[in-house]
């Protein structure tokens, strides 16, 4: 190190990157979210005046940036770069046992309550792609990784069914995120196990996030997430829905739309025979209805005659609760759905 602080051989893009990391994530949001986990019980011991928990934080954080650095390099970088963060001596070079031990201490709860503060859209309004209309594009999708073998990993995330005993086998974390489809920057997150005997499915762990959703937002979501309760929960929000649905869903047209779109009812699967029968008879006539029970949505259907692979010539159907097409046409709804493959290409 150097007598400036800096890393020695350091590239500059390492030091912005660093400099980008204080500023978007400020040292207050930090030291609120250590003390909302410690006013619990849950939080950081400070017995270790030397490795303080607000520059473990930050050191965790900086492992996503250099990846392919280990620990001794990464805290280099950290400490030759981010001066402010009360670090004992300047000519500090912290051990990995010492650092293990420090992220051990530190926890996992801290750094859940900081991307809750600190997890927002960063697209503005000159941002190509973030916007529809009024409401920003939002994407949920899942993905999954494996994690290192160890105790509390592998009695967390589980380990792949049928494969406990196979040699080499890592447990699997599985996620859901909500992130913004411009910049792809995730904004909400839930984590649960994708292996084991408690598999969380992708369904299950966006139903905690539904609730957390913003009234501008556009949120597009593949086939694989509607059902009936999660849909009604999502527009509850206020926010604006435009997810894919299975051939399978039963659509009845209502009403067609200048626009290729049409009018239709979605209807509480609970709901069957005559009584099914009456809400249908009352939606083709316009009438309010019990969301409780039914829910009026636009369709939009096209396809990609020049999508390669089994998508050829494949139809997709779109449900939105944007029901009048002069907010957004039909047109403008499936060039919107588009950009959920970024947030794929992101993950």
């Amino acid at each position: 190190m150097t007598d400036t602080g800096a890393v020695a051989g350091s590239r500059l893009t390492d030091r912005i990157s660093l400099g980008v990391l204080a500023s978007f994530v400020p040292r207050d949001a930090v030291d609120e979210a250590i003390e909302a986990i410690e006013a619990t019980g849950k939080g950081a011991r400070r017995s270790d005046a030397t490795i303080p928990p607000h520059v473990v934080a930050y050191f965790v954080m900086a492992l996503a940036l250099f990846a392919d650095d280990d620990y001794e390099a990464v805290a280099r970088r950290l400490a030759g770069t981010l001066d402010d963060l009360d670090v004992t001596s300047p000519a500090w070079e912290p051990t990995s046992g010492g650092l293990t031990r420090a992220r051990q201490r530190l926890g996992a709860a801290p750094l859940a309550e900081l991307f809750s503060q600190v997890a927002a859209p960063v697209a503005d309004l000159d941002t190509v792609g973030a916007f529809l209309g009024p409401w920003r594009l939002m994407s949920i999708d899942g993905l999954a990784w494996d994690a290192p073998a160890s105790k509390d990993n592998i009695a967390a995330f589980g380990l792949p069914a049928g494969r406990d005993d196979a040699p080499g086998v890592l447990p699997k974390v599985r996620a859901v995120t909500v992130s913004e489809c411009a910049s792809h920057a995730v904004v909400l997150a839930a984590l649960g196990p994708a292996g084991g005997t408690k598999v969380a499915s992708e369904q299950a762990l966006a139903r905690s996030l539904y609730p957390r959703l913003e009234s501008d937002w556009l949120l597009l979501a593949d086939r694989n997430f509607y059902s009936w309760a999660d849909w009604c929960t999502a527009a509850d929000t206020g926010a604006a829905l435009l997810w894919r649905v299975k051939a399978t869903l039963r659509l009845p047209p209502l009403t067609a739309l200048p626009d290729g779109s049409y009018l239709t009812v979605l209807i509480n699967p609970t709901i069957t025979g005559k009584a099914r029968d009456a809400l249908l008879t009352a939606a083709r006539a316009g009438t309010p209805l019990d969301p409780a029970k039914a829910r009026y949505a636009r369709l939009v259907e096209y396809d990609v005659p020049d999508r390669e692979g089994d998508g050829k010539h494949e139809v997709i159907a779109l449900i939105t609760t944007i029901l009048d097409p002069r907010e957004a046409t039909a047109t403008a709804l499936a060039g919107g759905y588009q950009h959920r493959w970024e947030q794929e290409t992101g993950n």
